[in-house]
């Protein structure tokens, strides 16, 4: 005979995990969403709202920290470790444009796993904010972020990357440099 308890058991506990999960996933659109609005905000040079469009994403990842605490299984979601990779790409990008420097993994408070990805895509909003500079007349900017972008591949290149979900993001960081030394080129031949 069945123990009827023990599978009653395991059902409310699908159902429990589930319940958290779909809380997750809400929580993690809405770290998503903000963490873009945050990125744009930033390329249009309202660092106030960026920052404050960060801080909040933060608070939402102190929501989220709780429920992890009460299932470390939600951590393996698919829409919490995007929202992750969002919120670092977010946070490198506006501290480099508050101190031209690339924040570190414990400054934004992500692991590798999460920061290393992220990279590849903050290159993309370097490279858009190096051609955005140039379209306005700044040189100088567009040339410091390209020995940025150099410095950060050649720091990246010393890893060992197999085949890797960082590995086609580690691949971008090379085009978006290619596409700055053409940039650079360009700004020196004028």
């Amino acid at each position: 005979m069945l123990n009827k308890k023990v599978f009653q058991e395991l059902r409310e506990g699908i159902e429990k995990f589930d319940a958290m999960r779909e809380e997750l996933i809400a929580q993690s659109r809405l770290i998503l969403k903000a963490s873009k609005a945050a990125i744009y905000a930033a390329h249009r040079g309202d660092m106030k709202e960026a920052q404050e469009l960060l801080t909040g994403t933060k608070k939402t990842l102190v929501q989220i920290d709780g429920l992890l605490k009460k299932d470390a299984h939600l951590a393996a979601t698919g829409a919490y470790g995007d929202a992750l990779e969002e919120y670092a790409e977010a946070a490198c990008y506006i501290h480099y444009l508050a101190t031209k420097q690339i924040a570190t993994p414990k400054q934004i408070g992500v692991d590798a796993d999460v920061y290393l990805p992220a990279l590849g895509d903050l290159v993309g909003e370097l490279v858009r904010k190096a051609v955005n500079s140039v379209i306005a007349g700044d040189s100088t900017t567009a040339l410091e972020i390209k020995d940025t972008v150099s410095e950060l591949y050649a720091e990246l290149m010393l890893f060992d990357w197999r085949n890797t979900p960082a590995r086609k993001k580690f691949d971008s960081i090379k085009y978006g440099l290619e596409k700055l030394e053409d940039l650079a080129l360009k700004i020196k031949l004028k």
